[in-house]
Protein backbone atom coordinates (compact mmCIF):
# COMPACT_ATOMS: atom_id res chain seq x y z
CA UNK A 1 0.00 0.00 0.00
CA UNK A 2 2.97 2.66 0.59
CA UNK A 3 3.60 2.33 -3.24
CA UNK A 4 0.52 4.21 -4.29
CA UNK A 5 1.07 7.13 -1.07
CA UNK A 6 2.31 10.62 -1.92
CA UNK A 7 5.97 10.93 -1.65
CA UNK A 8 6.18 13.45 0.83
CA UNK A 9 3.70 11.86 3.65
CA UNK A 10 4.81 12.06 6.73
CA UNK A 11 6.11 8.63 7.51
CA UNK A 12 7.16 7.44 11.58
CA UNK A 13 8.94 4.39 11.28
CA UNK A 14 9.71 1.92 14.18
CA UNK A 15 13.04 0.84 14.14
CA UNK A 16 14.31 -2.20 16.85
CA UNK A 17 17.88 -3.01 15.42
CA UNK A 18 17.04 -5.66 13.23
CA UNK A 19 17.35 -6.21 10.20
CA UNK A 20 13.55 -6.61 9.15
CA UNK A 21 12.63 -2.78 10.26
CA UNK A 22 16.16 -2.03 8.74
CA UNK A 23 15.08 -3.23 5.47
CA UNK A 24 11.37 -1.64 5.90
CA UNK A 25 13.05 1.95 6.48
CA UNK A 26 15.31 1.50 3.28
CA UNK A 27 12.38 0.39 1.24
CA UNK A 28 10.44 3.83 1.97
CA UNK A 29 13.80 5.74 1.55
CA UNK A 30 14.58 3.86 -1.94
CA UNK A 31 10.69 3.93 -2.62
CA UNK A 32 11.60 8.06 -2.68
CA UNK A 33 9.37 9.17 0.40
CA UNK A 34 11.53 12.38 1.68
CA UNK A 35 9.35 13.05 4.85
CA UNK A 36 10.41 9.92 7.13
CA UNK A 37 11.60 9.61 10.50
CA UNK A 38 12.64 6.82 12.84
CA UNK A 39 11.89 6.04 16.44
CA UNK A 40 13.16 3.46 18.70
CA UNK A 41 10.99 2.48 21.42
CA UNK A 42 12.63 2.21 24.87
CA UNK A 43 10.60 -0.14 27.15
CA UNK A 44 11.16 -0.49 30.84
CA UNK A 45 12.10 -4.31 31.38
CA UNK A 46 15.57 -3.44 29.36
CA UNK A 47 16.87 -1.49 32.47
CA UNK A 48 14.56 -3.08 35.60
CA UNK A 49 15.73 -6.77 34.45
CA UNK A 50 18.91 -5.66 33.23
CA UNK A 51 20.25 -8.18 36.15
CA UNK A 52 18.84 -11.39 34.50
CA UNK A 53 21.23 -11.01 31.46
CA UNK A 54 22.33 -9.14 28.81
CA UNK A 55 19.98 -6.38 27.52
CA UNK A 56 20.64 -5.38 23.71
CA UNK A 57 19.09 -2.23 23.55
CA UNK A 58 22.59 -0.43 23.78
CA UNK A 59 23.23 -2.99 20.50
CA UNK A 60 20.05 -2.28 19.06
CA UNK A 61 20.53 1.40 19.16
CA UNK A 62 24.04 1.23 17.74
CA UNK A 63 22.50 -0.75 14.22
CA UNK A 64 19.55 1.70 14.21
CA UNK A 65 22.06 5.02 14.52
CA UNK A 66 24.15 2.91 11.81
CA UNK A 67 20.75 2.19 9.58
CA UNK A 68 19.77 6.19 9.57
CA UNK A 69 23.24 7.39 8.67
CA UNK A 70 23.56 5.00 5.82
CA UNK A 71 20.45 6.87 4.22
CA UNK A 72 20.58 10.54 6.13
CA UNK A 73 17.01 9.89 8.27
CA UNK A 74 17.00 11.36 11.78
CA UNK A 75 16.45 8.97 14.43
CA UNK A 76 14.86 9.32 17.97
CA UNK A 77 14.14 7.65 21.16
CA UNK A 78 10.37 7.10 22.69
CA UNK A 79 10.38 6.05 26.34
CA UNK A 80 7.47 4.11 26.68
CA UNK A 81 8.58 2.46 29.99
CA UNK A 82 5.59 3.04 31.97
CA UNK A 83 3.27 2.54 29.19
CA UNK A 84 4.55 -0.79 28.65
CA UNK A 85 4.51 -1.39 32.65
CA UNK A 86 0.89 -0.52 32.97
CA UNK A 87 -0.22 -1.98 29.57
CA UNK A 88 1.80 -5.02 28.91
CA UNK A 89 3.66 -6.27 31.61
CA UNK A 90 1.00 -6.00 34.89
CA UNK A 91 -1.37 -8.12 31.99
CA UNK A 92 1.28 -10.63 32.08
CA UNK A 93 1.32 -10.79 35.57
CA UNK A 94 -2.70 -10.66 36.86
CA UNK A 95 -2.83 -13.78 34.17
CA UNK A 96 0.26 -16.04 35.60
CA UNK A 97 -0.91 -15.50 38.82
CA UNK A 98 -4.36 -16.60 37.94
CA UNK A 99 -3.24 -19.55 36.70
CA UNK A 100 -3.92 -18.75 32.70
CA UNK A 101 -1.60 -18.53 29.93
CA UNK A 102 -1.21 -14.86 28.80
CA UNK A 103 -0.03 -14.07 25.19
CA UNK A 104 1.91 -10.50 25.93
CA UNK A 105 2.95 -9.71 21.84
CA UNK A 106 -1.00 -9.36 21.15
CA UNK A 107 -0.86 -6.40 23.16
CA UNK A 108 2.82 -5.09 22.86
CA UNK A 109 1.39 -4.25 19.17
CA UNK A 110 -1.63 -3.01 19.92
CA UNK A 111 -1.27 -1.18 23.18
CA UNK A 112 2.63 -0.12 22.25
CA UNK A 113 3.46 0.01 19.05
CA UNK A 114 0.54 0.87 17.20
CA UNK A 115 -0.79 2.25 20.49
CA UNK A 116 1.31 4.23 23.43
CA UNK A 117 3.84 5.48 20.55
CA UNK A 118 1.04 6.49 18.41
CA UNK A 119 -0.21 8.81 21.23
CA UNK A 120 3.33 10.14 22.08
CA UNK A 121 4.32 11.12 18.35
CA UNK A 122 3.64 14.29 16.68
CA UNK A 123 0.50 14.13 15.34
CA UNK A 124 1.84 15.07 12.00
CA UNK A 125 2.63 11.66 10.80
CA UNK A 126 0.19 9.96 8.75
CA UNK A 127 1.17 6.70 8.59
CA UNK A 128 3.81 4.36 11.18
CA UNK A 129 5.40 1.44 9.40
CA UNK A 130 7.00 -1.53 10.76
CA UNK A 131 8.98 -4.69 9.80
CA UNK A 132 6.17 -6.97 10.42
CA UNK A 133 5.51 -9.66 8.10
CA UNK A 134 2.28 -8.98 7.47
CA UNK A 135 -0.37 -7.06 4.84
CA UNK A 136 -3.05 -4.80 4.25
CA UNK A 137 -5.50 -4.15 2.02
CA UNK A 138 -8.14 -1.41 1.60
CA UNK A 139 -11.18 -3.09 -0.13
CA UNK A 140 -15.28 -2.27 0.32
CA UNK A 141 -14.55 0.57 2.41
CA UNK A 142 -12.50 -1.62 5.09
CA UNK A 143 -9.19 -2.65 5.99
CA UNK A 144 -8.30 -5.76 5.87
CA UNK A 145 -5.52 -7.92 7.69
CA UNK A 146 -3.63 -10.53 5.51
CA UNK A 147 -0.79 -13.17 6.13
CA UNK A 148 2.65 -12.57 4.29
CA UNK A 149 4.12 -14.91 2.08
CA UNK A 150 6.46 -17.01 4.47
CA UNK A 151 3.94 -18.80 6.42
CA UNK A 152 6.52 -19.50 9.29
CA UNK A 153 7.56 -15.77 9.92
CA UNK A 154 3.81 -14.38 9.13
CA UNK A 155 2.61 -11.89 12.72
CA UNK A 156 -0.82 -11.84 11.69
CA UNK A 157 -1.28 -13.69 14.95
CA UNK A 158 0.07 -11.29 16.78
CA UNK A 159 -1.46 -8.26 14.81
CA UNK A 160 -5.02 -9.69 15.30
CA UNK A 161 -6.16 -7.12 18.12
CA UNK A 162 -5.38 -4.22 15.63
CA UNK A 163 -8.64 -2.18 14.78
CA UNK A 164 -9.50 -0.15 11.56
CA UNK A 165 -8.38 3.22 12.45
CA UNK A 166 -4.89 1.37 13.61
CA UNK A 167 -4.34 -0.21 10.28
CA UNK A 168 -5.67 3.05 8.10
CA UNK A 169 -2.41 4.45 9.80
CA UNK A 170 0.12 1.61 9.62
CA UNK A 171 2.34 0.02 6.65
CA UNK A 172 4.26 -3.01 6.43
CA UNK A 173 6.50 -2.89 3.91
CA UNK A 174 8.23 -6.31 4.25
CA UNK A 175 5.03 -7.80 4.08
CA UNK A 176 5.33 -9.13 1.04
CA UNK A 177 8.62 -10.91 1.11
CA UNK A 178 9.85 -14.10 2.48
CA UNK A 179 12.58 -14.27 4.96
CA UNK A 180 14.97 -15.01 2.52
CA UNK A 181 13.95 -12.77 0.45
CA UNK A 182 14.57 -9.92 3.23
CA UNK A 183 18.05 -11.17 3.97
CA UNK A 184 18.63 -11.04 0.00
CA UNK A 185 17.66 -7.45 -0.25
CA UNK A 186 19.28 -6.33 3.17
CA UNK A 187 22.88 -7.79 1.44
CA UNK A 188 21.82 -5.78 -2.03
CA UNK A 189 21.60 -2.80 0.28
CA UNK A 190 24.44 -3.54 2.16
CA UNK A 191 22.45 -2.78 5.89
CA UNK A 192 24.13 -2.85 8.54
CA UNK A 193 22.37 -5.44 10.25
CA UNK A 194 21.76 -7.54 7.10
CA UNK A 195 23.82 -10.76 9.31
CA UNK A 196 22.25 -9.63 12.27
CA UNK A 197 20.67 -12.94 13.72
CA UNK A 198 16.30 -12.97 14.42
CA UNK A 199 15.42 -12.13 17.93
CA UNK A 200 13.47 -15.07 19.61
CA UNK A 201 12.55 -13.18 22.57
CA UNK A 202 8.75 -12.68 23.82
CA UNK A 203 8.34 -8.82 22.06
CA UNK A 204 8.70 -7.32 25.86
CA UNK A 205 11.50 -9.33 27.17
CA UNK A 206 13.90 -9.22 24.32
CA UNK A 207 16.68 -11.58 25.28
CA UNK A 208 15.65 -11.96 28.89
CA UNK A 209 14.17 -15.71 29.59
CA UNK A 210 10.58 -15.55 29.85
CA UNK A 211 11.47 -18.26 33.01
CA UNK A 212 13.77 -15.66 34.68
CA UNK A 213 11.38 -13.28 34.43
CA UNK A 214 8.28 -15.04 35.78
CA UNK A 215 10.94 -16.27 38.66
CA UNK A 216 11.73 -12.47 38.99
CA UNK A 217 8.25 -11.74 40.24
CA UNK A 218 6.67 -14.38 41.84
CA UNK A 219 10.09 -16.90 42.92
CA UNK A 220 9.42 -20.14 43.62
CA UNK A 221 7.07 -22.12 45.52
CA UNK A 222 6.93 -26.02 45.95
CA UNK A 223 3.87 -27.52 45.09
CA UNK A 224 2.38 -30.85 44.09
CA UNK A 225 2.74 -32.70 40.70
CA UNK A 226 -0.19 -34.62 40.82
CA UNK A 227 -1.55 -37.31 38.02
CA UNK A 228 -4.89 -36.57 37.00
CA UNK A 229 -6.67 -39.85 36.83
CA UNK A 230 -5.47 -41.48 39.54
CA UNK A 231 -4.91 -38.37 42.30
CA UNK A 232 -1.51 -39.74 43.12
CA UNK A 233 1.46 -37.41 44.03
CA UNK A 234 4.10 -37.95 41.46
CA UNK A 235 6.68 -35.16 42.00
CA UNK A 236 7.06 -31.57 42.81
CA UNK A 237 7.45 -28.68 40.79
CA UNK A 238 8.75 -24.64 41.18
CA UNK A 239 5.56 -23.22 41.15
CA UNK A 240 2.54 -23.29 38.97
CA UNK A 241 3.13 -20.05 37.06
CA UNK A 242 5.93 -21.20 35.38
CA UNK A 243 3.84 -24.14 33.53
CA UNK A 244 1.10 -23.97 31.27
CA UNK A 245 -1.56 -26.59 29.77
CA UNK A 246 -0.04 -29.12 27.25
CA UNK A 247 3.77 -28.72 28.64
CA UNK A 248 5.66 -31.84 28.49
CA UNK A 249 9.48 -30.35 29.14
CA UNK A 250 10.63 -29.62 32.71
CA UNK A 251 8.52 -31.93 34.86
CA UNK A 252 11.25 -33.94 36.10
CA UNK A 253 8.85 -37.12 36.04
CA UNK A 254 9.88 -40.67 35.02
CA UNK A 255 8.02 -43.04 33.03
CA UNK A 256 7.19 -40.45 30.76
CA UNK A 257 6.33 -38.12 28.56
CA UNK A 258 3.82 -36.65 30.70
CA UNK A 259 1.88 -33.94 29.69
CA UNK A 260 0.41 -31.05 31.83
CA UNK A 261 -3.85 -30.89 31.78
CA UNK A 262 -4.60 -28.69 34.66
CA UNK A 263 -3.81 -26.24 37.30
CA UNK A 264 -5.18 -25.25 40.73
CA UNK A 265 -4.10 -21.98 41.41
CA UNK A 266 -5.20 -21.59 44.65
CA UNK A 267 -3.75 -25.03 45.75
CA UNK A 268 -0.85 -24.64 44.08
CA UNK A 269 -1.43 -28.15 42.09
CA UNK A 270 0.14 -29.07 38.66
CA UNK A 271 -1.96 -31.69 36.79
CA UNK A 272 -0.76 -34.40 34.42
CA UNK A 273 -1.50 -36.89 32.23
CA UNK A 274 0.43 -40.07 30.96
CA UNK A 275 0.73 -39.79 26.55
CA UNK A 276 -1.54 -42.85 26.38
CA UNK A 277 -4.03 -41.20 27.66
CA UNK A 278 -3.85 -37.08 26.45
CA UNK A 279 -6.67 -37.36 23.67
CA UNK A 280 -8.89 -37.42 26.64
CA UNK A 281 -7.43 -33.90 26.96
CA UNK A 282 -7.80 -32.91 23.17
CA UNK A 283 -10.11 -29.92 23.46
CA UNK A 284 -12.58 -29.00 20.18
CA UNK A 285 -15.20 -27.09 21.96
CA UNK A 286 -14.06 -23.71 23.22
CA UNK A 287 -15.47 -20.40 24.54
CA UNK A 288 -13.39 -17.34 23.57
CA UNK A 289 -14.17 -13.93 24.63
CA UNK A 290 -13.58 -10.31 24.19
CA UNK A 291 -13.65 -10.97 20.81
CA UNK A 292 -12.06 -8.62 18.38
CA UNK A 293 -13.02 -8.49 14.47
CA UNK A 294 -10.55 -6.06 12.31
CA UNK A 295 -13.34 -5.77 9.38
CA UNK A 296 -16.45 -6.93 11.01
CA UNK A 297 -17.57 -10.07 11.99
CA UNK A 298 -17.47 -12.53 9.01
CA UNK A 299 -20.88 -13.95 7.71
CA UNK A 300 -19.55 -17.39 6.86
CA UNK A 301 -19.21 -19.93 9.88
CA UNK A 302 -16.43 -22.44 8.30
CA UNK A 303 -13.25 -20.61 9.08
CA UNK A 304 -9.89 -22.11 10.15
CA UNK A 305 -7.82 -20.90 13.84
CA UNK A 306 -4.13 -20.84 15.25
CA UNK A 307 -4.45 -21.30 18.68
CA UNK A 308 -0.83 -20.40 19.16
CA UNK A 309 2.03 -18.46 16.65
CA UNK A 310 3.39 -19.94 13.84
CA UNK A 311 1.96 -21.92 10.25
CA UNK A 312 -0.10 -24.80 12.07
CA UNK A 313 -3.93 -23.86 11.27
CA UNK A 314 -6.97 -26.37 11.49
CA UNK A 315 -10.84 -25.79 10.33
CA UNK A 316 -12.84 -24.46 12.73
CA UNK A 317 -17.09 -23.32 12.83
CA UNK A 318 -18.03 -20.48 14.87
CA UNK A 319 -20.93 -19.79 16.85
CA UNK A 320 -21.80 -16.80 18.23
CA UNK A 321 -23.50 -16.46 21.86
CA UNK A 322 -25.92 -14.37 23.23
CA UNK A 323 -23.37 -13.02 25.42
CA UNK A 324 -20.83 -11.77 23.28
CA UNK A 325 -18.25 -14.54 23.08
CA UNK A 326 -17.85 -16.95 20.79
CA UNK A 327 -17.90 -20.72 20.73
CA UNK A 328 -15.01 -22.10 18.94
CA UNK A 329 -15.70 -25.93 17.28
CA UNK A 330 -12.23 -27.40 16.37
CA UNK A 331 -11.96 -30.17 13.94
CA UNK A 332 -9.00 -31.66 14.79
CA UNK A 333 -9.08 -30.53 18.68
CA UNK A 334 -5.91 -29.26 20.15
CA UNK A 335 -3.95 -30.70 23.06
CA UNK A 336 -2.11 -26.99 24.54
CA UNK A 337 -5.44 -24.56 24.76
CA UNK A 338 -4.83 -23.18 27.81
CA UNK A 339 -7.36 -20.41 29.26
CA UNK A 340 -5.83 -16.94 28.50
CA UNK A 341 -4.17 -18.49 25.06
CA UNK A 342 -5.64 -16.66 22.09
CA UNK A 343 -8.01 -18.09 19.51
CA UNK A 344 -6.77 -16.33 16.39
CA UNK A 345 -9.43 -16.52 13.02
CA UNK A 346 -8.79 -16.73 9.42
CA UNK A 347 -10.47 -16.95 6.42
CA UNK A 348 -7.74 -18.11 3.72
CA UNK A 349 -5.03 -15.39 3.65
CA UNK A 350 -6.77 -12.86 5.69
CA UNK A 351 -6.34 -12.61 9.52
CA UNK A 352 -9.59 -11.54 10.85
CA UNK A 353 -9.41 -11.23 14.70
CA UNK A 354 -9.29 -13.02 17.90
CA UNK A 355 -10.63 -13.99 21.51
CA UNK A 356 -9.28 -15.34 24.76
CA UNK A 357 -9.84 -18.47 25.48
CA UNK A 358 -12.63 -18.27 28.79
CA UNK A 359 -13.34 -22.09 28.97
CA UNK A 360 -13.80 -25.31 27.80
CA UNK A 361 -17.01 -26.89 26.86
CA UNK A 362 -15.75 -30.29 26.68
CA UNK A 363 -13.19 -30.21 29.35
CA UNK A 364 -13.70 -33.44 31.94
CA UNK A 365 -15.27 -31.81 35.02
CA UNK A 366 -12.26 -32.62 37.39
CA UNK A 367 -10.36 -30.76 34.79
CA UNK A 368 -12.96 -27.38 34.99
CA UNK A 369 -12.74 -27.35 38.68
CA UNK A 370 -9.11 -27.80 38.68
CA UNK A 371 -8.65 -25.06 36.14
CA UNK A 372 -11.27 -22.44 37.40
CA UNK A 373 -11.19 -23.16 41.28
CA UNK A 374 -9.36 -19.87 41.67
CA UNK A 375 -10.79 -17.61 39.49
CA UNK A 376 -14.44 -18.69 40.29
CA UNK A 377 -14.37 -16.61 43.94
Amino acid sequence: MYKDLPRHTPIAVLLSGGVDSSLALRLLVEAGFTNVTAFYIKIWLEEELAFLGDCPWETDIQYARAVCEQVNVPLEIVPLQREYYDRVVQYALRELKAGRTPSPDIFCNEQIKFGAFLEKIDPRFQKVASGHYARIEFRDGKYWLKRAPDPVKDQTYFLSYLTQEQLARILFPVGEYTKRQVRELAHRFNLPTKDRPDSQGICFLGKIKYADFVKAHFGEKPGDIVEMESGKKLGTHRGFWFYTIGQRQGLGLSNGPWYVVGKNAQKNIIYVSHRQNILHYYRRHIVVEDVNWISGMPEKRELQVKLRHGPGMQPATIEPLADGRVMVHLAAGDKGAAPGQFTIFYDGDYCLGGGKIAEFADAPEAVRLNNTEETSK
